[in-house]
């Protein structure tokens, strides 16, 4: 039997595209060679995200006293947090798999290769799937940077550290984008002390640099080490300890610590898919597709992580759901202009739309307000003062074109700023809406509002 469509890659892309095809008619099936969830669920945003809460209830305890609480001698079970952990990914795991039976997604476990341009191999011909259309979804795994000593006992990637049972005294990260810069969090807040070491000149590349400016300040204050415009060259073993070589200017430096954590970004995962056997070209970033997320073979497409770009999950998604309604003949699209990006850090911070270099960069004219959590009566009775939200608008025309936030639960309040700029308002209809009193997505109101000197509970411009 050929079947409409054969989805390689179980991730949040690749499921949503086999039940979304699945809910327009299409007969489809699923080739996952581990779990159901990708890298997302099982080894990445799921996992990270639950020791994040851990280590947020580690924080509050330790500033419990700003509360009027007296807390002692509490600690932690790594190991029971680590079982907490297995049994969140498997409900949702067990959750992602029933609504594939729901929608009669037939889901084959096994590692897909193809054959030829409609038919795929899974484990080495043990079964073979016919599809008018293929989809390729199999995201991407963590990037190896030229260093001698990777592979050195404690030398860990960001999913290997997911499974770790002990945690170390001491721990150097290398990479502070996203992925660093959670775990220095998550880290720091269990007693590790940690040391970031990133290549570029700042940490978290491609956010607002005011709101990076302030996160490095509150980093540094919470003692987590930050050493930029570094290069690491080598891992070795010292007894116990293992000894990086670190390359400043013309200055070498030596760093002990127990453990490192290599977090240098993503690559696109193409193992095992013998894409030359079909044409099917691929470049540094992953696999070459058109607007509609098809290759040049007609007939196979492919999303989300292993077609590179901005390696988000939420985005892969939307690319999934997009690339087949596209092969469907319904018209779906994906504004690249207008994806949140997050970082689950002490305190959160989130941006969606430009920056302001970008805005700078295009020359367009442009306003800027800021207002501050610490002027936020939800934010100060949660003890989280800490941060701001900033806004760009246009000059001339009023419109949108950023908002990025430092401070508590910016990855829940970045989604009232995505809705604004997708639907293109200006500030004086974003002001109209009525924003609840206490909460935090005041604090957006406000910034907005502060544009044009109307914010109540900030000072006047003149």
């Amino acid at each position: 039997m050929i079947r409409d469509l054969l989805v390689i890659g179980g991730g949040p892309g690749g499921y949503s595209a086999a039940i979304r095809a699945a809910q327009l008619g299409a007969s489809v099936t699923l080739v996952e060679k581990e779990r159901v969830g990708g890298t997302c669920l099982n080894k990445g945003c799921i996992p990270t995200k639950t020791f994040y809460k851990n280590a947020q209830v580690l924080h509050t305890l330790k500033n419990a006293g700003e509360f009027g609480i007296d807390v002692s001698g509490y600690s932690f079970d790594l190991a029971k947090m680590q079982e907490q952990k297995q049994k969140i990914i498997t409900q949702l795991a067990v959750g992602v798999e029933r609504l594939l039976q729901a929608n009669k997604i037939e889901l084959i476990t096994g590692k897909a290769s193809f054959d030829n341009t409609n038919t795929v191999s899974v484990d080495n011909g043990e079964k073979r799937i016919k599809a008018k259309n293929i989809l390729i979804a199999t995201g991407s795994v963590p990037a190896e940077p030229p260093i001698s000593g990777l592979e050195l006992p404690g030398v860990m990637n960001s999913e290997e550290i997911l499974e770790i049972e002990k945690l170390p005294q001491t721990v150097a990260i290398i990479g502070g984008g996203v992925i660093g810069i959670e775990f220095a969090g998550i880290l720091n807040a269990m007693g590790v002390s940690v040391t970031v070491l990133e290549l570029l000149p700042g940490i978290l590349t491609g956010f607002d640099s005011e709101i990076v400016k302030r996160m490095t300040m509150g980093l540094k204050r919470k003692g987590i080490r930050l050493e930029t415009e570094v290069k690491v060259e080598e891992i070795k073993r010292n007894g116990t300890q293992l000894c990086l070589l670190v390359k400043r200017d013309k200055e070498k430096i030596a760093l002990d610590v127990e453990t490192v954590l290599v977090s240098t970004g993503r690559k696109a995962n193409l193992d095992g898919l013998n894409l030359n056997a079909v044409g099917v070209p691929c470049d540094k970033n992953g696999i070459i597709v058109n607007d509609e997320y098809m290759t040049v073979v007609p007939g196979i497409y492919a999303i989300g992580d292993v077609i590179g770009g901005q390696m988000l999950a939420h985005l892969a998604v939307e690319e999934g759901k997009a690339a087949v309604e596209k092969m469907m003949g319904y018209e779906k699209r994906v504004n690249y202009q207008v994806v949140p990006a997050c970082v689950f850090a002490f305190p959160e911070m989130a941006g969606v739309g430009l920056t302001e270099e970008q805005v700078q960069e295009m020359g367009v004219p442009y306003l800027t307000s800021k207002f501050l959590f610490g002027a936020n009566g939800k934010a100060l009775t949660m003890r989280e003062g800490e941060g701001l939200v900033k806004v760009i608008a246009r000059k001339d025309t009023q419109e949108l074109l950023g908002i990025h936030i430092m401070g508590p639960h910016a990855s829940d309040l970045i989604h009232e700023g995505a809705l604004a700029i997708e639907h293109n308002m200006t500030t004086g209809e974003f002001g109209k809406t009525i924003h609840a009193h206490p909460t935090l997505a005041e604090a957006l109101l406000e910034a907005v509002e502060g544009l044009h000197n109307k914010a109540i509970h900030m000072f006047r411009k003149y």
